[in-house]
């Protein structure tokens, strides 16, 4: 048997059992990953077929975007770990008031989020040295999606408190649809009506035309309907957690709130800054030209897939974690951590490998203009050797959040990419291009993951819990 149950139950779990239990929530965790960075792959590859500028017009600003995601995403684990300690400790009335609470606490958020986003959509790709030509779209791309940002918080929110609450095959499965959803009408959004002969039969496909804006629609609307199919499992179907069989105020309390901000306020801060330096990385490339824009953005997407087998296992190691703190078994969470991390870097490795040798192919999926191609390729093959350490640092922060541990590994990931990897690019980028920026990301990676390895065997994370 290898129920997360068995968790809660203070029953004893074997090192095959942990293994076997680390498998089974990771697996689905992967495949919403893997669905989440498909969606990322039909976009650029959609967009790329637009041509080199448009291409960069997205590539601009996606590191702002990630930027608002990511800070919007952050807000809600504060309350999706406390969700799983509850369910660790047995109290479920306690989720179900958690999870009322986030909602309410979670939307305000995100409307003034949104809000201060949509102010700065069209000076933004001016602020990041952008040309003429790809300045507007870019604008137009960045206001769809922060406009849509308190929907898609609704998104993070189901898709987490569904995770940390042992169910990993309900978000796998709706992420599935959403890249289903994204190829559909990115399809008919971007691109114009065409005739199409097949079989001796010619007909006219509808199509919008929008371009960018097309692939913004598109996606934001493929998030949006997979955001109320979450939301909605979690809130009436999902045992244990379903808020509907019972009355309850969805006014935030202090206690919770306190708890939520000690998880989320070092999260928010440290995503913010390390978006803040990426946005920087993307200042020292936007002068390397367009091609060098388009390059950065598609080589980061191609990277995705290598770390995808990293953030599943790590929202994995987050649920297992959180639950063995949550029903104090402090060694069990400790051997979570290990399992998991292991695990990661094994699977992590392995992408690198595959990444290394089909860089080329992969970027020619994203762009048909060989300089772009190139280029990405070169950067790939670079950050190809990174991996190892870059799923240390991905798994093992999953593991410290699980038990409610962010200020430290916040400023390790701060520190870590202000202090290494912007000076070396800066340093790097006049002489080597574009290689260069990837050089410094390579060696920073590396050397993040070497200090987040130090932190989990010393074991100071699980004295810093909620």
């Amino acid at each position: 048997m290898t129920d997360i149950s068995l968790i809660r139950s203070q029953a004893p779990l074997s090192f095959g059992q942990q293994l076997r239990l680390t498998a089974k929530l990771s697996w689905p965790a992967m495949m919403a990953q893997l669905s989440s960075i498909m969606m990322q792959y039909i976009d650029a590859a959609m967009v790329g077929r637009l041509g080199a500028d448009n291409s960069a017009s997205v590539g601009l600003v996606s590191t702002s975007l990630w930027l608002f995601w990511g800070i919007c995403s952050a807000v809600t684990m504060g309350f999706s770990v406390q969700v799983a300690h509850s369910i660790g400790a047995g109290e479920h009335d306690r989720a179900r008031r958690i999870l009322r609470q986030a909602i309410t606490s979670c939307l305000m958020f995100s409307v003034v989020i949104s809000a201060i986003g949509a102010a700065i959509a069209f000076p933004l790709p001016h602020w990041l040295g952008g040309s003429e030509a790809v300045c507007r779209e870019a604008g137009v791309y960045f206001l769809t999606f922060v406009l849509a940002l308190p929907l898609l918080t609704l998104n993070y929110l189901g898709g987490g408190m569904l995770r940390c609450a042992g169910n990993m095959k309900v978000p796998g499965a709706l992420n599935v649809m959403m890249c289903l959803l994204d190829v559909v009408f990115n399809f008919f959004l971007i691109f114009p009506g065409h005739h199409v002969s097949f079989g001796g039969v010619s007909f006219t496909l509808p199509g919008a035309g929008l371009g960018v804006l097309g692939a913004a629609l598109g996606t934001v609307s493929a998030e949006i309907i997979t955001a109320g199919a979450m939301m909605w499992y979690l809130c009436f179907r999902q045992p244990d957690m379903a808020i509907n069989r019972e009355k309850g105020s969805f006014r935030p309390t202090a206690e919770v709130t306190r708890k939520a901000l000690k998880v989320s306020a070092p999260m928010t801060l440290e995503h913010a800054v390390i978006c803040g330096a990426q946005i920087a990385v993307t200042v020292i490339v936007a002068p390397l030209g367009v091609f060098a824009i388009a390059a950065n953005a598609f080589a980061v997407t191609a990277e995705s897939i290598c770390y995808m087998p990293g953030y599943g296992i790590g929202d994995a190691a987050t649920t297992l974690v959180g639950q063995s703190y949550g029903a104090k078994r402090l060694d069990l969470a400790r051997r979570f951590g290990y399992i998991t991390v292991g695990a990661g870097m094994v699977l992590m490795t392995v992408m690198g490998v595959f990444l290394y040798i089909f860089a080329p192919w992969v970027m020619a999926l994203m762009s048909p203009v060989d300089e772009i191609v190139t280029l990405g390729a070169a950067s790939l093959r670079i950050e190809a050797f990174a991996e190892p350490m870059f799923a240390a640092s991905i798994v093992a922060y999953g593991v410290m959040v699980g038990v409610g541990d962010t200020v430290i590994p916040a400023c390790m990931n701060f520190g870590s990419i202000w202090l290494v990897r912007l000076p070396l690019a800066a340093i790097l980028a006049p002489a080597m291009g574009l290689r260069g920026v990837w050089l410094a990301m390579c060696l920073e990676l590396t050397f993040r993951g070497i200090i987040f390895l130090w932190r989990l065997i010393s074991g100071a994370w699980l004295k810093k819990g909620l």
